[in-house]
């Protein structure tokens, strides 16, 4: 397996990073500072997986559920000062992630037990290969969240 589409995803949420100018969003959603926290925390938990079967381990688990995170993402963001530091902060963790990525060979076919909830647009409960649940990062979250960037820019 090879990260060149996961790469693509993360280049279009920091073409929306790079203008450095959003609104508040809106009561209830996130905002731009919250969604980039989310994503690295979300990068986290990737790279336990990915390691996890780069080590060899038959079976591992990845859990996300969007409004679980929002005190640690409130954390994450002071920690990090803010915008620049959680996106120089992703760019390390989707850096890395990737690079795991490009190791997994046939590993990437080991069943993960994923719990993914991220709205309506996307619900997973179910043991699905790696690469599914990468491709689905890739193909229908990261997009997501790259049109929520979009939507708070002024």
């Amino acid at each position: 397996m090879e990260s060149g589409g996961l790469r693509r995803a993360y280049g279009g949420v920091f073409a929306e990073l790079d203008a450095w100018e959003f609104e508040a969003a809106p009561e209830g959603q996130l905002s731009a500072e919250q969604i980039v926290a989310h994503l690295v925390a979300n990068d986290e938990l990737m790279i336990q997986a990915t390691e996890a079967l780069l080590a060899g381990s038959p079976f591992a688990y990845y859990e996300l559920e969007e409004d679980v995170h929002r005190p640690q993402l409130d954390a994450l963001v002071a920690e990090q000062g803010g915008l620049r530091g959680l996106t120089a902060l992703l760019h390390g963790t989707s850096d890395r992630l990737c690079g795991l990525v490009d190791q997994l060979g046939l590993a990437a076919e080991t069943p993960v037990e994923t719990h993914l909830r991220e709205g309506f647009d996307l619900v997973v409960d179910e043991s699905l290969p790696w690469s599914r649940t990468l491709d689905l990062h890739a193909r229908v979250h990261l997009p997501k969240h790259q049109a929520q960037l979009h939507m708070l820019h002024p």
